[in-house]
């Protein structure tokens, strides 16, 4: 890194990083506790290597803030469901509440399903599979959002970006996939026009519907699908899922969270699925490579990877970033 390009980041410990962000959260208005657990979420994003999902979430969090919420509850539920009310809460405070439903009832009947509605920016859905996976359980989440995202052929927003997330246990770390349908996650968007940087050419299309690399045009008109019409497709699926947690008298779009898990101790001897998967994984790690490539990585791996190291080692935020944290951590209550 040069002396100048270093000169616009900040180093931060994990501990320094927890600090700022709870300070910055409870300055928005979430208590002692509502700020641990979000500032937990976000940090594990930056760890992992997700700067756009770490501390830049928290500036989004407090541009959309409401004081006009509820307590999480579960508003119906059977030995193997439950339908979670997020009161209009953050997702990063629903979603654990959900995923504790969730957890709870797989291990007792082997499978559950949790829908979740009412809630706004679930944060980062590997985060919540991966809790899901180390206790032994196969887990899928579909979220299905605000609309942001142009059908292909479209000239404004009709979906949400729409993540679809899947954790499966494995030995040593459980096998997290994450994706997204949208060519980039929202908060990307807004740290790409935070940061004054162009997007990637076929990222997004302006109010005008015609395509944009500049990231405030885009603010005001949509991102686009991945991969065209497959990405598309994929976020309808999602969509089409979260329709089961719409109010009985909802109008218009609609959003909502579904979270399944189920038991492999269903089919296998307790423990057999773990090293199976495993051994699957190492076999497709030793497919043989082109000449350039260093290895074949399994995803999540690098995820893993960095949090290793950002744990000993600390990370890096970009200055207009982490200074706008700390001026908003600055009027946090004492």
């Amino acid at each position: 890194m040069t002396s100048s390009a270093a000169a616009e980041r900040v180093h931060l410990t994990p501990e320094q990083a927890q600090n700022l962000s709870h300070r910055a959260l409870r300055a928005i208005g979430y208590s002692v506790e509502e700020a641990r657990i979000i500032a937990e979420h976000v940090v594990d994003a930056a760890l992992c290597g997700y700067e756009y999902l770490g501390l830049t979430k928290i500036l989004r969090l407090s541009s959309h803030y409401t004081g006009n919420r509820a307590p999480v509850k579960t508003v119906a539920a059977s030995a193997v469901s439950a339908m979670v009310d997020g009161g209009g809460n953050t997702g990063m405070l629903v979603m654990p509440y959900a995923v504790k439903e969730l957890i709870g009832r797989a291990k007792a009947s082997g499978i559950a399903v949790v829908g979740v509605t009412n809630s706004w920016m679930s944060g980062r859905s590997a985060y919540y599979c991966e809790k899901v996976a180390r206790e032994g359980l196969i887990c899928i989440h579909t979220a299905s959002g605000s609309p942001l995202v142009a059908p292909p052929g479209g000239r404004v927003a009709a979906v949400g970006t729409n993540p679809l997330a899947f954790g499966f246990p494995a030995d040593p770390d459980p096998l997290v996939i994450d994706l997204g349908t949208s060519t980039i996650a929202a908060t990307d968007l807004e740290q790409h026009h935070r940061l004054g940087l162009p997007l990637p050419d076929g990222t997004a299309i302006g109010a005008d519907g015609e395509p944009t690399s500049d990231a405030a045009r885009a603010t005001d008109g949509a991102l686009l699908p991945f991969a065209g019409h497959k990405g598309f497709a994929l976020a309808m699926a999602v969509h089409a899922i979260g329709v089961i947690c719409a109010p009985a008298d909802a109008e218009g779009f609609v959003t909502g969270h579904v979270f399944i898990a189920f038991a492999p101790d269903m089919f296998l001897p307790a423990g057999d699925y773990q090293r199976r998967l495993a051994t699957q994984l190492d076999l497709i790690r030793k497919t043989p490579r082109r000449p350039e490539v260093s290895e074949i990585r399994i995803p999540g791996e690098r995820a893993y990877r960095t949090r290793e190291v950002s744990l000993r080692d600390g990370i890096f935020v970009d200055r207009k970033i982490y200074n706008a944290v700390v001026t908003l951590a600055s009027s946090a209550p004492s």
